[in-house]
């Protein structure tokens, strides 16, 4: 949630930034709030003013033993608009908050301005990418053959999941045993957590309500009566995580922290349950877009002077993963109008495909600045000093499922076969070559 002084102090500003990231700021709704919120507020405080005065008339007249009930009268009404103006407050702040809620972190000064993903500026590139004197396949074809099954997912689930057997399934343990222990290696914190977490902790990282086509929802029921079916049963709606960000992230809300334990680097291996609800029928052939895939997913929280430096770092953590695996990829700034809700700064990195010919997103390393935090209120402090609101980041440190499909593409040979990178083969048992 973005800083509501910012609107107040210049809210063109904030519009024309945020109209560069394809969002609409709806000024005359917000400036139509917030004068109703000023009237109000001025109101309130004149009654406030005139119940203290109207007390020390009651008080006085009570001491000296006067009649005080036509001040007592008039107090009762100031008591009474004073309760109808809290409500009304109330009210209007909830708008407030909603409206909010509902727009895009502002881009980092650093960001370019671009309408989509045609505008977003390489970087580096890392590798080269193969050549081959055979017929390229796909991650399908060849993995199929080594254990990746579809139909067995659609019998027991639907479309857009997989089972995983044999050789698949023990490259997919591998490589998530494989990015936690590099990442160990270099400070960060593994975390265990839930794959089931409460709206408020969508709503912290940003999930809600914006997003809540794209997510799978779990009610839960809190109450009734199973013996007596005229008590009505409420229900509370969990949901499944879409990415780790979602639960180590809500470590930090409502926390302060002492400066001195700060940064904080966790690292955690999920899967991630997504709903695709505006994918429209992308990627429909493979692991590349799957309701159901694993990532281990690095979070970051620091100062807000250090946040840009840590989001080099955590991306350069999530980049030497693809270095040791020795798959070719990208690493790419995005620009204005393909960043994330939540996102300040964005980096993305691609690897190569192949089959494609081109590369794919693997992992996007974000810092959100004090979004996030303003929503969980995740606050640090400097010994006695006022708290402050942290800077949150996160990145995947890689998808696993999109890791196993790049290695199949890349170490593909002309029998069929797939070579194992010598990074992973101590976690593969020594297994040099995957064979059908």
């Amino acid at each position: 949630m973005i800083d509501i002084q910012l609107l107040r102090k210049d809210i063109d500003a904030v519009a024309k930034r945020l109209a560069d990231r394809k969002f609409i700021l709806e000024k005359d709704k917000f400036i139509a709030l917030e004068s109703e919120r000023k009237q109000v507020q001025s109101r309130t405080e004149e009654l406030q003013a005139k119940r203290n005065q109207l007390a020390k008339a009651i008080g006085m007249k009570k001491g000296k033993g006067e009649d005080a009930s036509a001040e007592m009268t008039e107090s009762s009404s100031v008591n009474q608009e004073l309760a109808d103006l809290t409500e009304k407050l109330t009210v209007i702040q909830s708008d407030l908050n909603d409206f909010l809620m509902n727009i895009p972190n502002i881009p980092h000064e650093s960001v370019p301005t671009g309408l989509d993903e045609n505008h977003n500026l390489e970087i580096t590139r890392w590798g080269t990418p193969p050549t081959f004197d055979f017929p390229i396949k796909d991650h399908v074809d060849l993995a199929t053959p080594m254990g990746l099954d579809f139909d067995s997912a659609v019998k027991v689930t639907g479309s857009r999941f997989a089972v995983l057997h044999g050789h698949m399934a023990r490259l997919h343990r591998a490589l998530a045993q494989f990015m936690l222990d590099n990442h160990l290696q270099v400070g960060y914190h593994e975390v265990y957590v839930p794959y089931i977490v409460n709206a408020d902790s969508m709503r912290g990282t940003g999930q809600l309500p914006k997003f809540e086509a794209d997510l799978f929802k779990v009610p839960r029921k809190v109450g009734g009566d199973d013996q007596d079916e005229s008590v009505e049963a409420a229900y509370e709606n969990f949901y499944l995580i879409p990415t780790a960000e979602v639960p180590v992230t809500n470590l930090m809300r409502d926390t302060i922290t002492p400066a001195e334990q700060l940064p904080k680097k966790f690292v955690a291996h999920t899967p991630c349950f997504r709903s695709e609800a505006g994918s429209y029928g992308r990627d429909t052939r493979g692991m590349i877009r799957q309701h159901q895939f694993e990532k281990v997913e690095l979070v970051q929280i620091t100062k807000p002077e250090e946040s840009m430096v840590a989001l080099e770092a955590l991306t350069a953590n999530a980049e030497a993963i693809l270095q040791k695996l020795e798959l070719p990829y990208r690493k790419v700034l995005l620009c204005t109008g393909d960043m994330g809700f939540g996102s300040t700064k964005t980096y993305d990195l691609e690897v190569w495909l192949p089959a494609q010919n081109t590369y794919r997103e693997i992992s996007s390393c974000s810092n959100m600045g004090d979004f996030q935090a303003r929503r969980m209120q995740a606050r640090f402090k400097v010994g006695q000093g006022k708290p402050e609101l942290v800077h949150t980041l996160n990145g995947s440190g890689l998808a696993v499922g999109r890791t196993g499909v790049a290695i199949i593409e890349n170490y593909q040979q002309a029998d069929g076969s797939v070579r194992v990178p010598k990074a992973l083969q101590p976690y593969m048992g020594g297994l040099e070559v995957m064979s059908p």
